[in-house]
């Protein structure tokens, strides 16, 4: 399942959206393990992070979930929202993409770092499997990207949503395994 066209996407690990989470600690786990096989494997590590400008001009009242998100944040610095969570913290070899949508390919640069490292196989971690995850392996998906996501090194707040992403959606588009599943594949 590991080729040298690999990387590993860790999308949304940020501290302020991941404390909302009551299994946080399970998924920070399995993310922190699929780093480390990354980086034993010489396998790059993206992280995705959904950020804004101060203010948040990206944000058009159209959209119902960021303008909520935009009316919450009004007294928050957008640099500490950003913040990527020491459980699963970045090495200074890591590539950090900002996206500006929920897709980790929609307003980021992520498709063209990925050509430029001949990348072909996405393996996707991280939260909301009914967000970004979602978005990212529909958007991956469309681009003809080979697809792995890991079924526990993602969750949602809604555990029968994640359930039916993981166990019927998915499969459709990639292979579903679980991070000790692809350190040993």
């Amino acid at each position: 399942m590991i080729n040298s066209n690999t990387a590993l996407l860790v999308m949304d690990m940020q501290s302020s959206i991941l404390n909302a989470l009551s299994n946080a600690a399970e998924v920070s786990t399995a993310i922190a393990k699929a780093i480390t096989h990354a980086h034993n494997n010489l396998i790059p590590v993206i992280y995705i992070v959904v950020g804004f400008r101060e203010n948040m001009p990206e944000i058009h009242s159209n959209n119902k979930a960021f303008s909520a998100t935009k009316e919450r944040m009004r007294n928050m610095n957008v640099n500490d929202w950003i913040k990527i969570d020491n459980s699963v913290a970045p090495s200074e070899r890591d590539i950090i993409v900002v996206k500006r949508r929920v897709s980790a390919f929609t307003g980021s640069d992520l498709e063209i770092i990925l050509r430029s490292m001949n990348i072909t196989h996405l393996v996707l971690s991280g939260i909301i499997t009914s967000g970004v995850v979602l978005s990212t392996v529909r958007e991956a998906a469309d681009k003809d990207y080979i697809l792995t996501v890991l079924s526990n090194a993602c969750t949602d707040r809604d555990d029968e949503v994640h359930q039916i992403l993981i166990n019927k959606i998915f499969p459709r588009q990639a292979t579903v395994i679980t991070t000790d599943q692809w350190m040993n594949s």
